[in-house]
């Protein structure tokens, strides 16, 4: 029986290896775990995680976000990449400090899903009349884009360019000498099969 080869001949690259197998996650419930609140009062807001009670509570605090420190369900946070650094249990006080210093805010308003949240949240408060001025200027940007395609469409019509490289015309002398060797080497093999069906002719007794 054959032993399992080791990917990593260094010790250093074959404990980094494994430990990264062993992780296949980067979120974890934990003390400082920056949360998005998806569910309750709060919804919407940031907090971050102070203490897990259970298996399916924590007790969380948001003292930049409105959110007042008390115990929530774990269903109801969704864990982000942010994660901030203060003792175990901490204060109010010491969390706002350590939310700070941390610029959470900020960090969170250049992620994609900030971005997301903000743009779905602009289209619900779209009225009637925004939407109708939205729909007019889609409608005005395809047409500049379909006509600015057409013109380079054609262009590289033209330039023979448009399924790729440009095709190299040849040579008409080249395509005559081709020619008449195609029509050469016809007239032979025509002249050929006649022979083989002439009979032959029959030897005198």
């Amino acid at each position: 029986m054959t032993s399992q080869q080791d990917p990593c001949q260094d010790a250093e690259c074959h404990e980094k290896y494994f430990v990264d197998a062993q992780k296949p996650f980067s979120r974890f419930v934990e003390t400082g775990r920056v949360a998005y609140i998806s569910d309750g009062p709060n919804k919407g807001k940031l907090c971050t995680i102070v203490d897990v009670i259970d298996q399916t509570r924590a007790l969380i605090d948001g003292p930049n976000s409105g959110v007042p420190r008390g115990q929530i369900r774990l269903n109801q946070l969704h864990l982000t990449k942010l994660c901030i650094k203060f003792p175990y249990t901490g204060a109010t006080r010491v969390v706002r400090k350590a939310w700070n210093t941390a610029k959470v805010d900020e960090k969170w308003k250049q992620t994609l899903w900030s971005r997301k949240l903000e743009s779905n949240k602009r289209r619900r408060e779209l009225t009637d009349f925004d939407r109708f001025k939205l729909r007019r200027a889609r409608q005005t940007r395809n047409k500049i884009r379909t006509l600015a395609y057409r013109v380079l469409k054609r262009k590289a019509t033209k330039a023979g360019t448009l399924y790729g490289k440009k095709k190299v015309k040849k040579d008409k002398k080249d395509i005559k000498e081709k020619k008449d060797t195609k029509d050469k080497k016809a007239t032979k093999d025509k002249k050929d099969t006649k022979e083989k069906k002439t009979p032959a002719a029959s030897k005198p007794k």
